[in-house]
């Protein structure tokens, strides 16, 4: 199981020079955008392997972002499973508390690169634009958010942290309200002022090079684990979970160990109220072949192709999408998806704070939801890595709600 890291590109190189990952990916935007998305890819693929660059986006990760995030044994959720040695990959200690800072900081840098002034972003439950605004501040750069309605109301924690780190934050009250929309809208805007403005999508998702750049710049995550496992125990874990909406915490988990055949991966989409309703988030579970934001990937739509609303008790899971590179992997059969319900989530994130004396995100509550139970079948010498990808902080409200409990 110690087989080499991956060092290039995985499996023969995806995605291709036009962003294809076989069939899924590539660029579908308006002709504005097309310039300013040629420029980054060159960017990506020039500027970001320099040393100078990596230095800089080293130094920022550990000095500022508080890499590298530990591995935590969950001594206590594994004596509950009952079966394999659960281990918690810790990106809730990030400043900010989630994984989205790697992304923000890579792209943050190529903004710089590129002489953008300003920056934007969309965000779900809140994690990617706060990430977003603060590194804005860091930098000294404008900052503007744009966030679904129906997510600034239950994510309100989140909206005012990036308001005093000096972002605008833009509710966006068309469609479902959420994320799906935050991103339409921001693909507008960046339309409008393309010039002099870098857009940090914050998911593998979107027009290429954002899948793959965002991919590099999570990949820091599996880096780490894969060291750290094999210094803590010798030998590489059998199997990882992480929880999917467009992805970026999942793949930056999963891809230096794709070259691990041994090394098993599920993805855990957001069942919502259960895949026989209307109320789920479970593109791979219950999608098919489209077109959504600039790519080409599975998408949960209608039979005349408009895209479905959704559902999850995670703001961050509720896209109707998923990054173009898992839908390629589950075609390749290299890593697994399956679904944990709203329900479960929620049992997880009650579990783990009175267990671990952690609150972990809902995002994160769905990968720990499915590993409990994927543990609970395996033999007590396997083990088991959850990327624990942000803390639940923000979640507290919604927790209450859904337990009937006010704390207003």
């Amino acid at each position: 199981m110690q087989s080499n890291p991956v060092s290039t590109n995985l499996m023969t190189g995806f995605p291709d020079e036009r962003g294809h990952f076989g069939p899924y990916g590539g660029t579908f935007v308006a002709e504005t955008l097309v310039s300013a998305l040629e420029d980054l890819a060159n960017a990506w693929k020039q500027v970001v392997p320099t040393e100078s660059f990596q230095k800089e986006f080293r130094e920022l990760l550990e000095s500022y972002a508080g890499r590298p995030t530990r591995i935590t044994f969950a001594k206590r959720l594994t004596d509950y499973a009952n079966g394999g040695r659960i281990y918690l990959k810790r990106e809730d200690l990030l400043h900010t508390g989630a994984h989205k800072i790697n992304n923000c900081i890579g792209q943050a840098l190529l903004a710089k690169h590129l002489g953008k002034r300003r920056l934007i972003a969309e965000t779900g439950a809140g994690q990617h634009g706060v990430a977003t605004a603060t590194v804005a501040a860091h930098f000294g750069m404008p900052c503007t958010v744009f966030m679904g309605k129906k997510d600034v109301e239950r994510q309100r924690l989140n909206v005012f942290r990036m308001r005093l780190l000096g972002a605008e934050v833009r509710a966006v009250d068309q469609g479902t309200q959420t994320l799906k929309d935050a991103l339409n809208e921001a693909l507008r805007h960046w339309v409008a002022t393309v010039d002099d403005t870098f857009y940090v999508i914050g998911s593998v998702a979107g027009p290429h090079p954002y899948p793959a750049m965002v991919r590099d710049f999570q990949s820091v995550i599996g880096t780490e684990a894969r060291e750290q496992m094999l210094t803590l125990l010798g030998k590489l874990p059998d199997l990882l979970v992480a929880s999917v909406g467009g992805g970026s915490n999942a793949i930056g988990l999963f891809w230096p160990f794709l070259n691990d055949s041994d090394v098993k991966m599920i993805g855990v989409e957001a069942a919502g109220t259960g895949l026989n309703t209307d109320h789920h988030a479970a593109t791979l579970a219950k999608g098919r072949l489209g077109v959504l934001h600039g790519t080409m990937s599975v998408v949960l739509q209608d039979e005349f192709g408009q895209t479905l609303p959704t559902h999850s008790i995670s703001a961050g899971l509720d896209y109707p999408g998923v990054g173009p590179e898992h839908a390629w992997l589950r075609e390749q059969g290299r890593v697994h998806y399956d679904t944990i319900t709203d329900h479960e989530a929620l049992e997880a994130f009650q579990l783990t704070a009175q267990r671990e004396g952690i609150l972990p995100a809902l995002e994160s509550s769905h990968a720990i939801a499915f590993a409990l139970k994927a543990a609970s079948e395996l033999p007590k010498t396997a083990t088991v890595l959850v990327n624990l990808s942000g803390r639940g902080d923000k979640d507290v409200h919604t927790v209450a709600n859904a337990l009937g409990i006010s704390i207003d």
